[in-house]
């Protein structure tokens, strides 16, 4: 059977869909196998019995069990990349405005599902190949981060926070959406995307208090 992005089953592969479509399905698949059975327990095996697929064929599209994972955190890096960057987009935004929404698209349900983050976790918590997992998202994470160093910068010139150091400001909301994932895995009760993404706007209204309160509408994107 195959896995559905709401990770329930579905029709099985047809071999006469696109190449991008037959390798999606495969990597949600390798999602479904990661928050279950962890990295070193997800085996191609495992894969084609969700994928409803053979060895063979995921061997056609990946070669080997290390290139779907790489494909498969690649993906995640560009779901949220492109989800933010759709975010800010929209004209008229104020600074302000766009740092909530690289900070709130952290939070979005289909972003930050418990799947995912068990996924994102067992990549970093892999020491033998932590490196070479930090490459394949490096470029897309500095790009957020400058992103949003450039942001703070301009909401501080604007609003004269001389005390504010933008570089640490930036660090430390990377450091929030970390912690922020990790506490939702580990306790999804009490950290939940609404209450995650209210730390943090607490964080940012404490270092942009003349800016903060009307941006608040933010609050309610739930893309």
């Amino acid at each position: 059977m195959v896995l559905t992005e709401q990770g329930t089953a579905s029709r099985r592969f047809n071999r006469t869909e696109a190449k991008s479509v037959r390798e999606l399905q495969l990597i949600k698949a390798t999602i479904e196998c990661i928050a279950k059975h962890g990295l070193t327990g997800t085996t191609l095996a495992k894969v084609t019995e969700v994928a409803g697929s053979s060895l063979g064929f995921v061997n056609f599209h990946f070669k080997s069990k290390e290139r779907l994972l790489e494909a498969t955190l690649k993906l995640l890096a560009v779901e949220h990349h492109s989800q933010w960057q759709k975010d800010v987009e929209e004209p008229g935004l104020s600074d302000i405005d766009r740092l909530l929404r690289i900070a709130d698209s952290h939070f979005y349900p289909r972003i930050c599902s418990r799947k995912k983050l068990a996924v994102w976790f067992a990549f970093f918590g892999e020491a033998n190949n932590r490196g070479a997992y930090r490459k394949i998202v490096d470029d897309i994470d500095d790009e957020r981060f400058a992103e949003i160093f450039r942001l703070c910068q301009s909401i501080k010139a604007e609003g004269n926070y001389s005390e504010i150091d933008p570089k640490q400001v930036a660090m430390t909301l990377e450091g929030l959406f970390d912690g922020l994932w990790l506490n939702m895995l580990l306790y999804p009760d009490l950290y939940t995307t609404e209450i995650s993404k209210k730390q943090v706007h607490i964080f940012l209204a404490a270092m942009f208090p003349r800016h903060f309160g009307r941006s608040m509408p933010c609050n309610e994107r739930t893309a």
